[in-house]
């Protein structure tokens, strides 16, 4: 087990001297421990690389989720006094948790006192990585651009939506098309999943949108559109209708044809899960079809 732990520090922190520094023991010893684990599997972990430190293999990525899950087991059976809780990490996109993930993990939490969610927040490239290395066991985020390599679970399809300040000229419409929107400059959500989705979402419509300024947070959207800095699309279901810097700002639905934002569940095909997931994905299942 101390193998696995300097194998796992050695991967979370890139090097093993980084490693040594957090687990306060020698770079030998962490190297020497990589290499007997290593011999023992008879495959490289890493690759190791100038300037890039260590750098795990596809191989050493399958194992990573291993042995980290094998780890949280080992917790378990060490644990004293049958103080034992369950312990989920979920990843979350970071422009869709505020609005699901917390009132998610809550009820869940409720109902299982004996688990424990962790949240993690990263955009789509990172979970995808954490999912793969095993740090993290499922992440919630949208459907879109996700590698073949996960297993997907589609929880709920959100249609899309403009923005624009309290006296813009479509403030008092119901609902407006596509190209009245984006007759004005766009403020951008340009996390590498939403943009490419807007931005797909408006070449559809044969519109190739002037953007005003880009942001990765959806607050800020919200706060600059309703300055009058430009229109917004966004996804996230955000139901207020002010902005952080108290401003009115206005939501309208669009007309037509639009691919929906789908929200779901992700995990690794290559890695075994536990029921403990299973058994929150369903529970995912059940909270948005609510």
């Amino acid at each position: 087990m101390r193998q696995i732990d300097y194998v796992i520090a050695a991967a979370q922190e890139g090097s093993t001297a980084a490693a040594a520094r957090a687990l306060h023991i020698s770079q030998p010893s962490v190297s020497l421990a990589i290499s007997k684990v290593e011999e023992q599997l008879g495959r490289p972990l890493f690759v190791r690389t100038a300037g890039q430190g260590l750098v795990p293999t596809t191989f050493g990525y399958l194992k990573l989720g291993e042995f980290r899950r094998l780890r949280a087991q080992a917790e378990q059976v060490f644990a004293q006094d049958g103080a034992i809780r369950e312990v989920l990490d979920l990843g979350v996109f970071s422009a869709l948790g505020p609005r699901y993930a917390p009132s998610l993990v809550r009820a869940y939490e409720k109902t299982h006192p004996n688990v424990h969610i962790r949240l993690h927040e990263g955009d789509l490239k990172t979970l995808t990585g954490w999912l793969e290395s095993g740090q993290i066991d499922m992440a919630l985020t949208y459907e879109f651009g996700l590698p073949s390599t996960l297993e997907v679970t589609s929880l709920a399809d959100i249609r899309p939506y403009g923005l624009v300040c309290a006296d813009h000229p479509l403030a008092s419409r119901d609902a407006v098309s596509m190209a009245e929107l984006l007759a004005d400059p766009l403020i951008l959500m340009n996390l590498p999943h939403s943009r490419g989705y807007f931005l797909t979402l408006a070449q559809m419509h044969g519109i190739t949108p002037r953007i005003a300024f880009e942001t990765g947070s959806v607050e800020m959207l919200r706060s600059m559109v309703a300055n009058g800095m430009g229109v917004g699309l966004l996804a996230t279901d955000v139901p207020h209708d002010t902005t952080y810097d108290a401003q009115p700002i206005v939501r309208l639905p669009l007309l037509g044809e639009l691919a929906p934002h789908r929200i779901a569940l992700i995990r690794s095909e290559r890695l075994k899960t536990s029921p403990m997931v299973d058994d929150f994905c369903a529970h995912a299942v059940r909270f948005f079809t609510r």
